[in-house]
């Protein structure tokens, strides 16, 4: 028995028993800390193996979606170096965030292709191909998608350092692409990549799809 949230992913694989839940990706039991909640969608899963036979692929009736979520309250440093790009800026004004992130979690995921010291300036770099220029000169070569998922989770990381409340589903990612100048950043840098026919591996990771 499964409980998958990509449906189309479980109608090609086709497990015996597949219980698909509407909720954001890595919440599989839906809204953290409401245990009667995560109960329903546990005993609608485990109602599946009453099944005299399968495949069977079962649509869990409660929906969670962006717009049901608080957007999270996360302070952003002020300018520091008018000089910089305000993303390059920011980025490293909340480096202190992160570093006390990791040091209370006691691990990171940033790293693969970016490292915590590099990514001010790969930052720097969208924001080249986000003004115009060509975005295979900026010298992220094929890896600009891995690079902006690093930066993204740079950001999550550090942001239950800053917010007000614990983060509800979606509430990170609409922080990141709403209020920061990375996000921003980001968002603009897939435009121009997709319009000037990068490949789809380069730009497309750079954002959710709902988001341009």
């Amino acid at each position: 028995m499964a409980i998958v949230p990509i449906r189309n992913v479980a109608e090609r694989i086709r497990p015996p028993r597949a219980l698909y839940v509407e909720f954001p990706l890595g919440l599989p039991l839906g809204r953290p800390g409401d245990a009667d909640f995560q109960h329903r969608v546990l005993d609608a899963a485990l109602a599946l193996l009453e099944e005299p036979a399968g495949p069977v692929l079962a649509d869990f009736p409660e929906a969670i979606r962006s717009e049901d979520t608080q957007p999270l309250q996360c302070s952003v440093p002020p300018r520091y170096d008018p000089e910089l790009h305000p993303a390059v800026d920011e980025a490293q004004g909340l480096r202190a965030a992160y570093d006390r992130a990791v040091a209370r979690n006691g691990r990171t995921t940033v790293g693969s292709h970016a490292t915590p010291d590099e990514i001010p300036d790969v930052i720097g770099k969208f924001a080249r191909i986000a003004e115009g220029e060509p975005w295979e000169k900026v010298g992220l070569d094929g890896a600009a998608g891995r690079v902006g998922q690093e930066i993204r989770t740079y950001y999550e990381e550090l942001a239950g350092e800053l917010a007000d409340a614990p983060a509800g589903p979606w509430a990170i990612e609409r922080w990141f692409y709403e209020q920061t100048e990375a996000g921003k950043v980001l968002l603009a840098a897939r435009r121009r990549m997709r319009e000037a026919g990068a490949p789809r591996l380069a730009w497309f990771p750079l954002s959710p799809a709902s988001r341009g």
